[in-house]
């Protein structure tokens, strides 16, 4: 070992044979004395301040200044000559290599000088921390410590040798990575090491501890990405000209799903999103018109598979989904019609659309939703275009098919005779999850209707005669059902239907006091008696026509309760609706009593034969006062039930000879004209409402603006109504009108289209 005052030439002698031995023979060992030694000789020697004469050393790199500083150029100025003839040995030795054999060449070179220009960094750890540190802090940007120094050292004598033939190191590394895209196996972990020491080699002059990618993304990255490309260009063009679109879907996600992989494991993690991008450009947005133009065949056969491949690749590219959206919707826009079309169809032949069975046609529209909708969920997750084409389809169908030609009521009109149904006593669904279900089903529907307001009214109605017959299935349901509604539609819309509840609680009450009453003064009663009172305001019933002479049998309750009402509440008026009223009578003239049951117009037809056996049609028009087509059809049903004999021309005789299977017989049907004017009178009432509806909303919206131009506000009153119905534009411009005229508002004073709200 070199006294501590040794010159140069003495020094560097000592420590480039130590420097030398773990550049090169590191794998025979380095005893910790030795080590230390080396480490000493460098200290020594850069902290003696003597001059040495070094400066007749011809030395290259840095300038001879004096004292200390020329200690450490001289010991940095040596290394860079031993880094460089170092690496002209491996410079020759890589020359004649090719491929795998130049890579574990240069794999294996680089470990062991990485690893010995660290030991050697850590011998140099005074000259680093002092002279290294003061250069770079006077702005000597060509001055490194000496780790960095040897990488330096590396890419600009070795590296870039190898790279400037053809990219020979890069070419090596893209021609694995080819085998393996074939299909071949190759040593994963040696392509790795390559690539990280192109990542090592950056150097960011700025800030020397930054890793920088320049290296990497120039030799590399580049190069990779391009071979990458025309890869995948040339696979899938060749794919496709012999496999279904089917097949291709299946290969662009294998593919995708190995590039992703071969990120992970040996290329940088920052070439992940040019590399993906750089396939998804190739092998979906390339190829996108061919696999638009496939989706429908796919819809057609229901391969969910395929089409959940579809829509994930689609996915990646911007506006890939767009086209499969409209396909989509046309798809089940084109499905829901040929449902109902299939329906109306099957109809007993030349039956009109009006013909169509609520159930079969609500049971045929659900079909379609509920196919779609799993399609949505499980082949395009749901998402939410998707979700909105299927809606915009559906509310397209819905409204407009075979079944309701050009009527827009149509629709809500079968949906609420189709939740009456559900909602009787009689109907099949016994278990209360099925009834609770099928309720469910029915609100899918109902949120497509344009028309909720006719919906509204027919339910009403339906709602009406259930409670009035008392064929309801049970309270529950009706009550889920009206909450499905509010939460759907808010509480005014539900308002009047559960008023109509609180109404038959209240009429309960009433017959129970009028009984009790009666039991106290009239003992002599001996018919049962029930009533429902019932507000004008909440249920949709209209009173007879006509009039109706009220039967000698039932005048004295009719009487006393007429009486009791108007004790209990002075000024209200009750409207005797005989039309919705229904009967029970015994009969005594048989050998077997027989119960009927009748409305109140067979009724009254009936008790007179009480008196008489035979009444022609004149004398019954005159004894009933019920108009001559209504008691027509009335007697039309009693002589079907062969209670009446109708032998001759308008003479109805009572059968003395009648009999039944069935003890209590129902004679009470619907009869035609009452069928018939329910859906003409939900109809005016709808009408009705919408004119009040429209005029109330172009009020509150000019309360609020104070002064609008016409077409702003007609667009603001359909926005704002349209949750319940679309307004048709000339029902607007005549609430317009009305409201001008009744001075809410008031056309601005030189403008045509401007008005202005009247406080």
């Amino acid at each position: 070992m070199p006294p501590a005052n040794a010159d140069l030439a003495t020094t560097w002698a000592y420590l480039e044979e130590g420097v030398d031995h773990i550049m090169t023979k590191l794998q025979t060992g380095v005893s910790y004395s030795k080590y230390m030694s080396l480490y000493t000789v460098s200290y020594n020697y850069c902290t003696s301040s003597k001059m040495h004469g070094a400066a007749d050393q011809p030395g290259g790199g840095i300038g001879h200044r004096t004292g200390a500083n020329l200690m450490g150029s001289d010991l940095y100025n040596n290394l860079i000559r031993y880094f460089v003839n170092h690496l002209k040995t491996l410079k020759t030795q890589s020359d004649s290599l090719q491929d795998e054999a130049l890579l574990r060449y240069y794999a294996q070179e680089w470990d062991r000088y990485t690893t010995g220009a660290n030991y050697i960094n850590r011998l140099f750890t005074y000259l680093n921390r002092h002279w290294v540190k003061r250069e770079r802090d006077e702005g000597r940007k060509g001055v490194y410590p000496v780790y960095t120094l040897a990488l330096v050292q590396w890419k600009s004598n070795f590296f870039l040798h190898v790279q400037s033939k053809n990219q020979k190191l890069a070419g090596a590394i893209l021609r694995l990575i080819e085998r393996q895209r074939n299909g071949e196996t190759i040593d994963q972990g040696l392509v790795k090491k390559v690539v990280d020491s192109f990542v090592s080699l950056g150097l960011d002059e700025s800030d020397i501890n930054k890793v920088s990618y320049e290296v990497y993304r120039e030799h590399l990255e580049a190069p990779f990405l391009d071979a990458t490309e025309k890869y995948y260009r040339q696979e899938s063009k060749t794919f496709l000209a012999e496999n279904s679109v089917a097949d291709y879907l299946k290969k662009a996600e294998e593919r995708l799903r190995e590039e992703e992989d071969r990120v992970e494991r040996y290329m940088n993690t920052n070439t992940r999103k040019a590399l993906i991008q750089k396939c998804e450009q190739v092998l979906i947005r390339e190829h996108a018109d061919l696999m638009w133009d496939n989706f429908q065949q796919l819809l057609d056969y229901d391969k969910d598979e395929d089409l959940q491949r579809m829509y994930a690749l689609l996915a990646r590219i911007p506006e890939g989904l767009e086209p499969l959206r409209k396909k989509f919707e046309e798809h089940v826009k084109r499905a829901g019609l040929a449902a109902v079309e299939k329906l109306v169809g099957e109809g007993a032949a030349g039956a009109a659309a009006a013909d169509v069975d609520p159930k079969a046609y609500v049971d045929a529209l659900l079909e379609v939703h509920q196919k779609n909708s799993e399609t949505v969920a499980r082949s395009f997750r749901g998402e939410a275009g998707f979700v909105a084409s299927l809606d915009k389809a559906c509310r397209e169908f819905v409204n407009r098919n075979a079944a309701t030609g050009s009527s827009t009521t149509k629709s809500p009109e079968l949906l609420a005779k189709h939740a009456d149904a559900l909602l009787r006593k009689n109907n099949k669904m016994a278990e209360e999850e099925d009834l609770e279900s099928a309720l469910n089903k029915v609100m899918v529907l109902f949120k497509y209707i344009d028309d909720k307001d006719v919906f509204q009214q027919f339910y009403t109605t339906k709602l009406s005669k259930r409670l009035i017959h008392g064929v309801s299935a049970s309270d529950e349901a009706e009550a889920s059902m009206i909450s499905k509604l509010k939460e759907a539609c808010g509480f005014e819309y539900t308002n009047k239907l559960q008023r109509m509840f609180t109404d038959m609680s209240l009429s309960k009450d009433l017959t129970d006091n009028f009984k009790e009453r009666m039991q106290q003064n009239h003992d002599d009663m001996d018919i049962t008696f029930s009533i429902m009172v019932l507000g004008t305001n909440f249920w949709p019933l209209n009173p007879p026509t006509h009039d109706f002479i009220i039967p000698q049998d039932i005048l004295p309750t009719y009487t006393r309760f007429q009486q009791y009402y108007q004790q209990k509440h002075s000024g209200r008026k009750l409207t005797w609706l005989w039309n919705y009223s229904k009967n029970e009578l015994r009969t005594n003239y048989l050998n077997q009593k027989y119960i009927l049951m009748t409305s109140s117009w067979q009724m009254a037809v009936l008790l007179q034969y009480n008196n008489n056996d035979t009444l022609s049609l004149d004398e019954l028009v005159n004894a009933t006062a019920i108009s001559k087509d209504i008691l027509k059809q009335v007697l039309a049903v009693l002589v079907k039930a062969k209670i009446l004999i109708n032998e001759e021309t308008d003479q109805y005789d009572l059968n003395p000879n009648f009999k039944s299977k069935k003890i209590r017989i129902n004679l009470n049907t619907p009869i035609k004209a009452e069928q018939k004017a329910e859906s003409t009178d939900v109809l005016k009432t709808v009408d009705e409402d919408r004119k009040y509806v429209i005029q109330a909303s172009i009020v509150r919206i000019m309360k609020a603006r104070k002064t609008m131009k016409n077409q702003a506000l007609i667009q603001e009153v359909i926005t704002q109504i349209s949750q319940r119905f679309t307004p048709k534009i000339p029902d607007i411009k005549k609430a317009i009108d009305h409201l001008l005229e009744k001075e809410y508002i008031e056309r601005v004073e030189g403008t045509r289209d401007t008005f202005a709200y009247v406080a």
